[in-house]
Parts: structure tokens; sequence; C-alpha cells
């Protein structure tokens, strides 16, 4: 059983410290960056997948090089065998359509085709939900999508989920798409793990892993667009048909709240912190 993750860094909102340039692009390299955080329900099933099935769990991102840190948490989240980045200066600025073209051709270049393709529901600084399955469209494989619970039949070849209709969570229809196949997953997916052969390999697994990620850069494989054999004319800023009228950067918001410092081992200031939570907890 092959998986492939695709996951993003996106900017890292907390502080307020995004850089745009003057065309109003993301200045990725100048903005602090986070794994995205809908790609780790992702993760999560990709690793419940290698538990229960065995296999290898691949990751692949589209970014700077910067991702490669980004590339590592996964390693260290979801256990990954190996590591792919898509990196050089032609796939700067893409759209989600450019974006998803890239990875497909990446997707189409590894060894060994994966069975399943996972991908987080939406981005933190898109929020379109779009790259998932447009790289599903172009490799034209079945897609499932707001999956919650998932499992693989290997002798039937194939994958039975259920998945959230329309986004609500009180209507769980349950559907089967043939291997190999594309799988979005929600943030209401929870992986499972009832026996306890699986609850061991887990632990060994993440054992390995943690030796693994210290190591990470032997486990990467970095493409530029030669190597994928990509015309720059279809892919980052030029192969984007979106056109970005204007952004407005979000501002760090200000504290509107005073802190007070409270020494732990100052009983005097301890009690007085209980006594202003008293009649909040005795509901007054």
């Amino acid at each position: 059983m092959r998986s492939v993750v695709l996951t993003k860094g996106v900017p890292d909102f907390r502080d307020g410290v995004v850089s745009f340039d003057e065309d109003g692009h993301l200045e990725r390299g100048e903005t602090p960056t986070v794994m995205n955080p809908n790609d780790k329900h992702a993760l999560r099933a990709a690793l419940q997948t290698k538990v229960r099935h065995g296999g290898d769990v691949s990751l692949m991102s589209m970014g700077p090089p910067g991702y490669e840190d980004v590339l590592r948490e996964g390693m260290e989240s979801v256990y990954a065998d190996d590591l792919y980045l898509l990196s050089d200066r032609e796939m700067a600025a893409a759209d989600t359509w450019a974006t998803a073209m890239t990875l497909a051709t990446g997707l189409e270049k590894l060894d060994e085709q994966p069975d399943i393709v996972f991908a987080g529901f939406k981005t933190a600084d898109g929020e379109t939900g779009h790259t998932g399955p447009q790289t599903m469209w172009c490799m034209d494989r079945p897609l499932l999508t707001h999956v919650v619970a998932l499992d693989v039949d290997e002798d039937e070849g194939v994958v039975r989920a259920k998945r959230l209709v329309e986004g609500d969570v009180e209507e769980i229809e349950t559907v089967k798409a043939p291997l190999p196949c594309f799988v979005v997953t929600d943030p209401e997916f929870e992986p499972t793990y009832r026996r306890a052969s699986s609850r061991l390999k887990h632990r060994d697994l993440r054992e390995t892993a943690e030796e693994r990620a210290e190591e990470y850069e032997e486990y990467l494989t970095t493409w530029n667009h030669e190597d994928l054999n990509l015309d720059p004319d279809y892919i980052g800023l030029d192969g984007s048909p979106t056109i970005v009228s204007s952004v407005d950067p979000i501002p760090k918001a200000p504290s509107e709240r005073e802190a007070q410092m409270i020494d732990p081992e100052d009983t005097e200031e301890m009690n007085d912190v209980l006594d202003a939570f008293e009649p909040h907890v005795a509901g007054d």
C-alpha cells in the first residue's frame, strides 16, 4: 500500500508578520511558515492507513526551500518514509490550477504510483479548497471529499469511507471508490486504532520515525521544473489564470486587555486569583 500526502506551508498569521511585494504577492521567504492546519487531518488518515495495512507513506509539497521544515514536521507526525519538495522560481506565485498541475506531474514521476493520495480540506492562506480536487482531475482518479472515516479493503481493491454531506455533521453517507483514488479529509476526521496490534505498531513506527526525522535530508528529494519536464508558461505565475485585484495585509490584532503577572510561589497573590475565580465557578 503506497500513500502520498500533499501538504503545504502557510503563513503564520499569529504574529501578524506577513510580507507582500509591490504586486500584492505573498513573499513566502520573508514570512514565518507553519504547516497548514487542515493537512494534519490528511496526515492522520495516511498514518491510520499505514498502521492498518502496511506499506509506505510519502509527503509532497510545492514551495520554496523553507518548506523542508514543514516536510520534516510532517515526517514526525505521519512517520513518513520519504519526502518530496517541488521547488524553483518558475513555480512561484502559482494559483490553485498551476499548483495542481505541478503536483500531479510530481505524483506521476514517482517510481511507484500511490494507491491513495491524501489532501487537506483547504489551506489557511487560500481557503478555496480547490487544489486537492484539481490535482485529482489532472490525474483522472476517483475523488472522495469531506471524509471523516475510512478503511481499505485490499482484497476488493476499494476504499470505503464515511463523509459529511454538505458539511453537516448530523448527516453522513457511506461511499466506496476503487483504488487508486484521491481522498480529501474533513476536519472532523478522527483516526481509530481499536486492535492492540495496531496500537503496538503505531508505537513502533513512532520510534523509528523520530530517528528518521533527525536525518530527514537523507530522505528528501527536490525536483525543479526541469526535473518534472514542465513548461514555465504553464506553471507558476505565468500559468495561473487567476487574477488577484488586490490584497489586504492582515495586521496584528492589538491587545485590548491588561495582563497582571502572578508569582505562583506567592501565596497571597494566588489566593487573590482563587477569590476572583470563585464567583464564576459557583455560577453567580
